[in-house]
C-alpha cells in the first residue's frame, strides 16, 4: 500500500534515517489572509516546516496545512512529497519538520510496531496519541477521513449482485463461487491485513483462479470495466467517484482505521499552541467524500495538488485572498 511500507523494513529504515537531515524545500508564498481560521494571526513570527508523503492525498493535505499556517501569520517552508512513510515520520521526530498529516493506523502498526489494529477509530487515535507523546510528538484531533482498504464494484455488477457489505460478498462466494472474482495488488494478496486476513475474518475461501494480481491503477480501470467483480481500492481515492464505483462496507471492521490527523512536534506546539486551534476546524471538515473529490481533481483532472488545496481552503471560507 502506498503509505504503508513493509513493517520490518520500516523499522530498520526509521532507525537509519533518524540522523538524516532534509535539505530540500521552498517557501510557501500564497497570498492569503485569515478567513474563519487564523484571525488575529496567532502564528505571526513562527517559522514552520510542513512535510508530507509523496502520493496525491498527502500532497493535498500538506498544502492544506501549510496554507492554514500562512493565513495565521506563519512563514512556511514546504517540504512535502517525501518518498515513503518512514522519512516523513523521521523528519518530524528529529526536527527537520514541524508537522504533517499522518494516519493513525500507519503510526500504530508501522511506527509503533503493533500487529493488531484497534477497531474503534477514536480509541485507535487515543492509543497512538498516548504512545507518541513519549516520543516528542503530539497528535491533534483526527479527521473523519479514513484512507483504508476496501473492495468495490462497478454499477452493472452492483445491479446484478446487490451486495453492500463484505459479509454479503462472502455469502455470494458460497452461493455462486464463480461470481466473486477479485483484482488486487500483489501486496494486498499476501498481507495479513489484506486478503488472507479478510478471508479468515469473514469465513471466505476464494479459489486461486478467482484472484488476479495487478498494479493499483489497472485495478480501478479493470473493476470499472467489469473484468473482475470486485477490486481492491483505497477508500479516499478520487477514481472511486469518477468511475462511479460502489464500495462494500467492512461490516466486521476488519481493515485498520487510517484516520488522518495532524502530527506535530511537541516542542513546536509548546512554542506555538495556536497551531491546534488553527488546524482543528480544517481537520473536522476532512471526510472521505472531500478527499475523493480533491484527489480526483489531481489524479483525474490533472490539476496541481497545491492549487486544489488552496481552492478548497478558499471555498470553505477558511482563508481569503490577500
Amino acid at each position: 500500500m502506498r503509505r504503508r511500507t513493509c513493517w520490518a523494513l520500516a523499522a530498520a529504515l526509521l532507525s537509519a534515517s533518524a540522523g538524516c537531515g532534509l535539505t530540500s524545500g521552498s517557501p510557501m508564498v500564497d497570498d492569503v489572509e485569515p478567513g474563519s481560521i487564523g484571525r488575529g494571526k496567532p502564528l505571526d513570527g513562527a517559522d514552520l516546516t510542513v512535510t508530507s508523503k509523496e502520493f496525491t492525498e498527502q500532497l493535498v493535505l500538506g498544502a492544506i496545512m501549510g496554507i492554514a499556517f500562512e493565513a495565521a501569520g506563519a512563514e512556511v517552508l514546504d517540504r512535502t512529497g517525501i518518498q515513503g512513510s518512514v522519512g516523513t515520520r523521521a523528519a518530524v521526530e528529529n526536527g527537520d519538520a514541524d508537522a504533517t498529516y499522518e494516519y493513525t493506523g500507519t503510526a500504530w502498526i508501522t511506527y509503533l510496531g503493533n500487529s493488531r489494529p484497534i477497531p474503534d477509530p477514536e480509541q485507535q487515535w487515543k492509543a497512538v496519541k498516548e504512545a507518541d507523546a513519549k516520543k516528542g510528538l503530539t497528535w491533534l484531533e483526527p479527521a473523519r477521513l479514513n484512507n483504508t482498504y476496501a473492495l468495490a464494484m462497478n454499477q452493472a455488477n452492483y445491479k446484478k449482485y446487490r451486495t453492500k457489505t463484505l459479509s454479503e460478498v462472502t455469502a455470494l462466494s458460497k452461493s455462486d463461487p464463480g461470481a466473486v472474482t477479485l483484482c488486487v495488488e500483489g501486496e494486498f494478496a499476501n498481507r495479513a491485513d489484506g486478503l488472507p486476513g479478510l478471508e479468515k475474518a469473514y469465513g471466505m475461501s476464494l479459489p486461486a483462479g478467482n484472484i488476479t494480481q495487478m498494479d493499483t491503477g489497472i485495478i480501478y480501470t479493470q473493476t470499472a470495466k467489469g473484468a473482475c467483480t470486485y477490486g481492491e481500492v483505497y477508500t479516499t481515492d478520487g477514481r472511486i467517484k469518477s468511475m462511479n464505483l460502489v464500495v462494500m462496507e467492512d461490516d466486521k471492521k476488519f481493515f485498520p482505521n487510517y484516520n488522518a490527523a495532524p502530527m506535530v512536534r511537541t516542542a513546536t506546539l509548546k512554542k506555538w499552541p495556536a497551531i491546534a486551534s488553527v488546524l482543528d476546524p480544517v481537520t473536522r471538515a476532512l471526510t472521505n467524500d472531500v478527499a475523493q473529490t480533491l484527489n480526483a481533481k489531481v489524479d483525474v483532472d490533472g490539476q496541481d495538488p497545491h492549487q486544489v488545496a488552496l481552492d478548497w481552503m478558499k471555498e470553505k471560507g477558511f482563508v481569503k485572498e490577500g
